[in-house]
This record gives structure tokens, sequence and C-alpha cells, in this order.
């Protein structure tokens, strides 16, 4: 009887200790978890707010190109392509005057009006723009007029459709159309003389 007891005392004594010991290893273990929790939020609140924050900022980049879109006048809503087959925008003329030249390679006024065209571009870059409109040919001639007449100081466009001549309402060659910073046309034609020509690219300009 006392073996026994001594037996039964012994067995309750080893598992309460082992019951503690479970315990002790549950507490640890949830411990670190909970440990663990406020980390992986911490890291992701960062990520979270740059995600939000480059989805702000596209919003407004989206809004300020949607703005400049707008506030483009209207005879500058329109696009082409260059000689070059770069994409080109009318409203990228806006905010400064600009002389518009509408030529075709086979012109002869078009050829004698080609160097003070490419002095006066160079005179006044970056307070007119200036741009060539080529049309009523293809491309490998428009090509060789930039090049034997040196006029690639400004861009050209290829307006073989003609939509661009359309829109400023140019039913022939040589045509000057210029046009002041905000977009209003000031002059229609081609200029009787040379000196006509540089009093109205110098009345544009200020």
């Amino acid at each position: 009887m006392m073996r026994a007891g001594r037996t039964r005392a012994a067995l309750t004594a080893l598992l309460a200790a082992s019951a503690l010991a479970v315990t002790g290893c549950g507490a640890e273990g949830s411990g670190s978890a909970a440990a663990e929790k406020p980390e992986k939020a911490a890291e992701a609140k960062p990520d979270g707010s740059g995600k939000d924050a480059q989805k702000d900022a596209g919003k407004e980049a989206g809004k300020d190109a949607d703005a400049g879109s707008k506030a483009a006048p209207a005879s500058l809503k329109f696009s082409s392509t260059t000689l070059d087959g770069k994409a080109f925008q009318g409203r990228k003329l806006a905010d400064k005057p600009a002389v518009l030249w509408f030529w075709a390679p086979w012109c002869g006024t078009c050829r004698g009006q080609a160097a003070q065209t490419a002095q006066l571009a160079d005179k006044y870059k970056g307070k007119v723009n200036f741009v060539g409109v080529a049309g009523l040919d293809k491309t490998q001639p428009m090509h060789g007029f930039v090049k034997t007449q040196k006029v690639g100081n400004f861009p050209h466009l290829n307006d073989q459709k003609g939509s661009v001549w359309e829109k400023f309402g140019i039913t022939q060659q040589s045509s000057y159309v210029m046009l002041d910073k905000d977009g209003k046309t000031v002059h229609t034609g081609t200029p009787s003389s040379p000196d006509e020509l540089n009093k109205l690219v110098s009345g544009l300009a200020g």
C-alpha cells in the first residue's frame, strides 16, 4: 500500500510538471506570433502608402494632361506626322507665336522662299515656332526638298492627305499662316516680298 501510494504521488507530480511545460511552450509560441504580426503590419503600411501615392500622382498627371489639352486653342487642335516619322501635336505650339509654311517640293516660289524661311527660323529660335507643312506630293520628293533647300533646322509635316492644309484653309502653295501666342491667326497668304516676310515675322515675335 505504501509503495502504491508513493507510485501514484510520483506519477501525479510528473504529470503536473509535463502540463506546466506544455503550457509554457504554448505561451512562448503565442508570444512570438503576436510579436510577428505588428512587424508585418508595419511593413505593409509603407508599401500600401507608396501605392496610394503612385495612384494619386498618376491621377494628377492625367488631370494636368487633360487640362493642357483643353487649354489649347482650336487652331492648334490637330495632329500629324513629321517627315522623320515622328508624331506631332499642334498643341505643342501653344504659348508662343508660330509660323506655318505650306509648301510643295516642285514649287518654284517655295524654293525661292526656303533660304529666308530657314534664316528666320534660326533668328527667332525660342521666340517663334516654325513648322513646314509639305503637301501635294509624295514623301521622297519632300525629303529631297528639305535636303537640297537646307531647311532642316525646323520640323516639317508630311501632309500628303492635306488634312492640315484643309484645317487652315490653304488652297495653294507657297502660303504662310502666322499665329500669335494665343493661337489666333494674324496673317494668311504669300508675302509680296522678302522684306514683307521679315516684317511679318518680326512683328509676330514682338
